[in-house]
């Protein structure tokens, strides 16, 4: 029986699963339900050996999540304390996850597939910090996002302070986070935060859709599970272990059906048959 989600839309299209936060009401802001549903819908995507590529996005033409519920803020407000609403049953998407990658929200770059984020409108505190989380990010030229936090007498949420200077620069990660100021869609292409920025939804949906399908056609999934593996725990260590371990990944993976499967559709200048199951 397929998943029901209070918060999402999740859609599975050939080899990518689109999963859409989907709160209409308040532009598809924060909560812990969406937390819980979202951790789950990763977890089923990240085990499917069909799914290739996860596209992260916001339902609707004007938000993709613009931090948290502002009743869910006064609530946490009138307790003196954060609760992140997740229930002791909660969903662990990447159970094995490598230690650097064990804290919330973090499970995103330790999972097997690429997330693309397909930002639509809004984002703001851990709506941005869900984008920064992505593998690689499209968006609208006309969103507007901001890290927020410091006009709420917070610190930097979800890790920002460590992606931000990685993604944008020191410089202008500083500038962001520093001010908590709006900037748009437009400036962050400009910067280096969107890989490519759109006028439309409509355009961002289909050049986001046709890329996350040619990846899934064109790369085999086991490249995609330990290149994404290598550039995250890359940031992580010196360029010594990186060598290393790439070495032994090359060794590893030459000995895979994919491997020759590569190396045919290349000589033969055909679409590669890949095998789904995984296999690292």
């Amino acid at each position: 029986m397929a998943q029901t989600y209070k918060t999402l839309n999740v859609d599975e299209n050939d080899n990518v699963t689109t999963i859409a936060m989907d709160r209409p009401k308040s532009n598809n802001a924060w909560t812990g339900r969406m937390h819980m549903e979202l951790r789950a819908a990763f977890a089923i995507a990240n085990q499917d050996p069909a799914c290739a590529v996860i596209v992260l996005t916001g339902a609707g033409e004007r938000g993709f999540c613009p931090g948290g519920d502002f009743q869910a803020l006064e609530g946490h407000a009138e307790r003196g304390s954060y609760d992140d609403g997740l229930t002791p049953d909660v969903v662990d998407p990447v159970p094995d996850a490598p230690a650097p990658f064990q804290a919330t929200l973090t499970w995103m770059v330790a999972l097997d597939k690429p997330v693309i984020a397909a930002v639509n409108g809004a984002a703001a505190g851990v709506g941005l910090a869900l984008a920064c989380l992505a593998d690689i990010r499209f968006g609208v030229r006309g969103a507007k996002m901001t890290t927020a936090h410091g006009k709420l007498n917070l610190p930097a949420e979800y890790g920002l302070s460590w992606l931000l200077p990685r993604i944008v620069g020191l410089g202008r990660a500083n500038d962001l986070l520093l001010t908590s100021r709006k900037f748009t869609g437009e400036e962050a292409a400009q910067m280096g935060l969107f890989n490519q920025a759109f006028d439309t939804v409509d355009e961002l949906r289909a050049h986001t859709a046709a890329y996350a399908a040619d990846m899934a056609i064109t790369v085999s999934p086991g490249s995609l599970t330990a290149t994404k593996r290598q550039v995250w725990l890359d940031q992580t260590r010196d360029l010594a272990a990186a060598v290393t371990e790439s070495e032994a990944r090359l060794e590893h993976m030459m000995t895979e059906a994919n491997y020759k499967e590569g190396l045919s559709a290349l000589l033969k200048r055909r679409t590669p048959d890949w095998l789904r199951a995984k296999t690292q």
